[in-house]
Parts: structure tokens; sequence; C-alpha cells
């Protein structure tokens, strides 16, 4: 019993022991899976509106944890493209991507999700998940996937891209920018891809073709003098108009952080007004956030109208050098006699009075060596409230794709999978990444797919490539300076484009016209109502429970009649067979339930109505796998009342749990044993022998007569 108990607090003891050649085995895997995972996990962090270097700080504690106390052994938890699309999602009404406020947010979804799964796996309800039936993910993961590829249209253009409410308005304002293009960077882009796709094609490099695409195209960044950027003063405008925009944008960008400020504190404060029930207190407080909210969202607005503005203005520099302040001048109005570089500048950023401008192509820049620190996240109600419902969702998506993965890994390796334990090591891994600067983690693909290859057969093959990601950020940070954003947006673009998958949803069309109905709706809300992502799989599950339901309401009713085989099949299907007019033979298709005794109540009294000379209704029950409350109750009154009428309703081929309910509610005894039957042969021979000479002629009845 120890023993047990042991392996369930510590089930990575069970590797134990590990012979050298296992060992071997995992180093190797780890190594192959952490030099293939660093370029994407900076990538997904780039996806997730976190600086890139959060996504080695997911490759790190949470692949380590969710390797120890998860079930399956080649299962690579990190970043991966829709959890990082959906933490993007999820943060972005409450915070500005790649602030401190954002990543505070980030921290506390990833402890979010991390209890909500820890919580399903200690209560061992891991079955939660198949409330999200495979169309509502099919349909959800297709539309992710192209928001996930147009969202990196901007990174791969060098164009700017706004953020609202609206993901797809965003994009189709995006399209006015296209004469902006950065040349330079669409050259790394096309470069970046052709590199990758070439690599792939050449076996020995397949598997690396990703890292040697990021060495190449860092070099290539950093003898090309790819990145231009410098940041100037306000008042280094030449343009008065222009500068009056810059600095109005600048204040009201500032005037917003106060507002929303303002408005957290005093929700904090008005919740403590609340409970101690202080009415007039908290009413004027709440009359107060109500119009600073209403100011906020005119103040986004006229913000939103002079960025839009701001992003279309093309700059050139005094020629000066770059590190030295300098005039700037609108590229279609220069002064006469000045002399101005040739390099065109964008605005990038506005920020605490400086003006921060790009000339060239996006680069990873900077990224802080060392581990990633101890970090409490920021908890607080109000978080909480926000963030549950996506936490939520984003605990069951993650979930679904690491358990997935996890299925086909062990189909292969012959293990023994525990979802319910995976879902501890899942929540463990978030949880516990959380406290390091981790957002929410699931298990990968990609990963996963490299570690069987490679040869892993324990979880210490991820524990290795946590400390290979361990050593890049010790000490190979530096070397990471110059790597193209527009490489990082051709690794996430390869990434999903095996997540849009027409043929499956064609498939669950042809399979079931509802299923395709539920995958397409999906599809299309999850597309539309982006960035909100959860209301597209909500109102997805929703639907597919309602149409479930609707389907069950109205299960298939048979009138039967016997073929020349003895067996009895649906007359409607195969019309000529043979009936009786002193027995109708009905089959009901369903459970009998609240929601459908209506309509087999009324199927039963039409067929009596249509067979007026029947004196025996029989009720093959093979399909009946529940009666409840409701269904005994409807059975009880129609036995009574065709009873009455001179018709005898009897049952055949009911189940143990069905017939467990008839005898606990009296039911039973009121049919009466002598009218339940194991088959429907029985009880036609039954109901024939008791009919007697009258329907010696019937054809309806069995060939063979009854045995004892």
């Amino acid at each position: 019993m120890m023993n047990k108990w042991l392996l369930r607090l510590f089930p990575f003891f069970a590797w134990f022991p590990i012979n050298g050649g296992i060992l071997r085995g995992d180093v190797i895997a780890g190594i192959t899976g952490a030099l293939v995972l660093v370029p994407k996990a900076m990538a997904y962090a780039q996806l997730s509106g976190l600086p890139v270097y959060y996504g080695l700080y997911v490759a790190l504690v949470p692949a380590i944890l969710g390797a120890l106390w998860g079930s399956s052994r080649q299962l690579s938890t990190g970043p991966v493209a829709i959890v990082s699309l959906m933490t993007a999602a999820a943060i972005t009404p409450f915070a500005v991507p790649f602030t401190e406020e954002f990543i505070g947010l980030a921290l506390v979804l990833a402890f979010l999700v991390g209890l909500i799964q820890l919580g399903l796996g200690v209560l061992k309800l891991g079955t939660i998940v198949n409330f999200v039936s495979h169309p509502v993910i099919l349909g959800f993961m297709n539309a992710a996937a192209i928001i996930i590829a147009l969202s990196q249209l901007d990174m791969l253009l060098g164009i700017p891209k706004g953020r609202s409410d609206s993901f797809l308005m965003d994009i189709w304002e995006m399209f006015r920018y296209l004469p902006q293009t950065h040349l330079p960077t669409l050259a790394m882009s096309v470069f970046a891809l052709a590199l990758m796709l070439g690599l792939k094609k050449i076996k020995p490099l397949a598997k690396l073709s990703v890292l040697i695409a990021v060495l190449v195209t860092i070099g290539a960044s950093a003898l090309l003098e790819y990145e231009h950027k410098t940041k100037i003063e306000l008042d280094q405008i030449v343009d008065p108009a222009t500068r009056e925009l810059v600095t109005r944008y600048a204040e009201t960008d500032q005037r917003l952080k106060d507002l929303l400020a303002e408005v957290t504190s005093q929700s904090t404060y008005l919740r403590e007004l609340q409970k101690v029930e202080e009415e007039r207190s908290a009413a004027y407080l709440q009359h107060h956030i109500v119009l600073a909210r209403v100011d906020i969202a005119a103040l986004e607005i006229e913000n939103k109208e002079r960025l839009r503005q701001i992003r279309q203005l093309e700059f050139v520099r005094g020629q000066v050098p770059e590190d030295q302040p300098a005039p700037v001048y609108l590229a279609d109005s220069v002064l006469e006699g000045v002399t101005v570089g040739e390099r065109r500048w964008h605005i990038k950023k506005v920020e605490q009075g400086q003006v921060q401008l790009i000339g060239g192509g996006d680069v990873v820049g900077k990224i802080p060596a060392g581990l990633p620190a101890f970090r409490i996240p920021p908890l607080s109600l109000d978080m909480v409230v926000q963030l549950f419902t996506a936490a939520l969702i984003i605990a069951l998506v993650a979930f679904m794709e690491s358990i997935s993965m996890a299925k086909a890994l062990a189909a292969k390796t012959k293990q023994r999978l525990d979802p319910n334990q995976e879902l501890i090591g899942q929540g463990l891994a978030n949880i516990g990444g959380s406290f390091f600067q981790s957002y929410p983690a699931c298990g990968s693909f990609t990963g996963s797919a490299i570690n069987l290859q490679a040869g892993a057969q324990t979880g210490f093959a991820m524990v290795f490539n946590g400390l290979f990601v361990a050593i890049v950020l010790l000490f190979l940070t530096p070397f990471l300076y110059h790597l193209p954003k527009a490489t990082l947006a051709v690794i996430i673009l390869l990434a999903v484009t095996s997540l849009i998958t027409p043929q499956a949803l064609k498939h669950t069309w042809q399979a079931s016209r509802a299923d395709g109905f539920v995958a397409l709706a999906t599809f299309v809300l999850t597309l539309v109502a982006a960035p909100h992502l959860d209301k597209g799989i909500l109102i997805g599950a929703a639907l597919a429970i309602l149409l479930y339901l609707y389907r069950t309401m109205k299960p298939r009713v048979a009138i039967l009649g016997r073929c020349p085989d003895g067996t009895l099949r649906d007359i409607k299907v195969n019309p000529g067979l043979i009936t009786s007019e002193h027995v109708i033979a009905l089959r009901f298709d369903g459970a009998l339930y609240f929601a459908n005794v209506a309509h087999f109540e009324d199927a039963v009294l039409e067929a009596v109505a249509d067979h007026k000379q029947a004196r025996y209704l029989l009720v093959v029950g093979n399909g009946i796998n529940r009666l409840d409350a409701s269904g005994e109750e409807v059975v009880h009154h129609l036995v009574e009342r065709l009873r009455a009428s001179g018709v005898e309703v009897v049952f055949s081929g009911l189940k143990k749990q069905v017939l467990d309910v008839m005898r606990a509610t009296g039911l039973f005894d009121l049919i009466g044993d002598r009218n339940i039957f194991p088959t429907e042969n029985k009880a036609l021979a039954a109901i024939y022998e008791r009919l007697g000479p009258e329907a010696a002629d019937d054809m309806m009845c069995p060939p063979l007569p009854a045995r004892a």
C-alpha cells in the first residue's frame, strides 16, 4: 500500500532502476529536442504577446515538472502555438502586450490554468473534456491556425498591426499599410522560408532545419546590419502638426494608463465597502468607476484614430550619426537645402515622452541572461474573475492537446496511460511555472514526436531538455540578439500549417451533417469572435450539446414486420414485410428520459390508433439503455391506459439497468412477469399462444416455437 501511495505522489520513481543505455538515449533525445525547441519557444512567446525569452522560461520549469509528475514518458511539455495565441487573446482586453501588467496577468493565467488542471486530476474528473466534442475542437483548431498565420503578417512584411476587439478588422486595416511593406523584412521572411523548406527535403538535416535556419539568419542579420532603430525626443520632430499629433497621442496614452490604474484601485476598494455594507459610499464610488470607464472608452477611440495617422507617417533624419540627436523631417516635406539620410523611418512606439523610430528589420534584441527569478503571481480577486473563464477554456484545450498526443505515443510504446495523472502533471507544470515567470504550457506535438524518434524512454529526456534550455539562458543569450523576428514568424507559420485540415472538416460533414454543422459554426464563430477565442469554443460546445439533446428528443421509433429469414425489421425501410392485425411490434432506439418520453408516448398511441384490431403491443426494448423517473411514469400510465382499452403491453430485450428501475418502482409488477421476455421471438411465441386459433394463420408468428 505504501509503495502504491509513494508512486502516486512521486510517479517518476517508476522509471527506476535506469541503466546506462536508457539514460544515454534520454540525454540524446533531450538535447535533440532542445535544439529544435529553443527557436520555436521564442517564436511562440512572440505570438503570446510576451518578450521572446519568456518562451524559454516556459520550456524550462514546466517542461521538467510536467515530465516528472505526468503519466506519459515521452510527452514534451512546453509552449505551443494554440495556447500561446489563447494567452494573448485572454489578456489583451485588459493590458497592452509586452508591458509589465501584461506579464503579471500571464503569470496569473498560468497559475489558474494549473490550479484547474490539478483540481480535475485530483478529483479524477479527466472525462470532463469529453463535453468539448471532436467537431468543436476541429473547428476551433482550424480557425485558430488561420488566426495565428494572419497574426504574423506584420512580422513577415514589416508593417504595423493594430490590436482591438475585432481581429478581422485589425487584419483588414493592416492591408491598408501594404504599400509600406519593408522590403528587407520581406526578403528575410522569404529567405528563411525557402531555407527551412529546402532543408526539410534533405533527410539528414530535416530535424534540425529550424535551428540551421535560425543560425543562418542570425549571421545574415548581423553581417547586413538588418536592424536599425533609434529614439528621439518629441521636440526633435520638425513639422509642428506632426509633433502636436504625436504629443497628443503620448499624453492621451498616459492618461489612459492612469485612468485604468485608478479604476483597478477603486474596484478593489468598492469590494471592501460592499463587504461592510457602506451602501451610500459604494454607490458613489460605483458611479465614479462607471464614468471613468466611459472616459476610457472615449479616449481609446481618440487615440486609435491618432495611431492610425501616426502609422502612415514616414520620416527622414538629419545627416548625423544615428546615436546622436538629430532633427526628424516628414519624408515628403524636407526643407530646401537640408541634408538628410536616405533611410526611411517609421514610429514604432511612443512611450514616456520618447519616440522609438525603426528604419530596418525587427530583431529579438537583448535577452536577459540568467534563469527566471522566483516571482509570486500578482493574484487579486479582480484578476481571477476577469481571467477565470479564459483559464478554464485554456485548461481544457491544453489538456485535450496533451492527452491526444500522449495517447498516440502510448499506442506506439505500449505504455499504460493515466489521464488523471497527466492532468496532475500538467497542472503542477503550470502552477510551478507561474512562480518562475511562465505563461500557460501544454503537451507539444512536435517536441513529443522528436522525443519518441530520438529514443526517449523516460521523462528524464525532458529533464535534460530543460537543463539545455537553462544553459542557453545562462550563456548563449548574447548570440540571439540579431535573430530576426521575421524568422520567428516563419517558424510559427510552418508550425500551424499542419493544424489547417479541410479534409478532416469534410470527413466530419460526411459522417454527420449535425457534427459538420457544429464544426463549421465553431470555425466561423472563432474567426468572428477573435481575439476572444473562448467565445468561439464555448458557443461551439454549447451548440454541440444542444444538438445532441435535440437528437435524443426524437429518437427513431420503428414499426416492425417479419422478414422471410425470421428477423424483425422496420417496415418503412423494408416495405412489404409481413405484419399482423393482432400484434403491433414497435422498437424504440434510445434512452427513455424526460426529454423524449412525450415522443415515445405519441408514437405508441399513434401506432395503436392505426391498428384498431390489435390486442397486443410488443415493445422491443433492446435499444433502451436508460429509464429515468419521467420515463417510468409515462410507461406506467401507458400500460394502465392501454390495458383499460383492451391492449396488453409486452416488453422484450430490456437491459438490467432498465429492469432494476422497473422493480424499484413497482412498474415490473404492474406489467407482470408474464409480459417481459428476453427476446422478441419468445415474446411473440407467447403472444400467439395466448391468441390461440384465431391467429393460427398469422404469418407474423415466429417460425419456431419458443423453448423453455
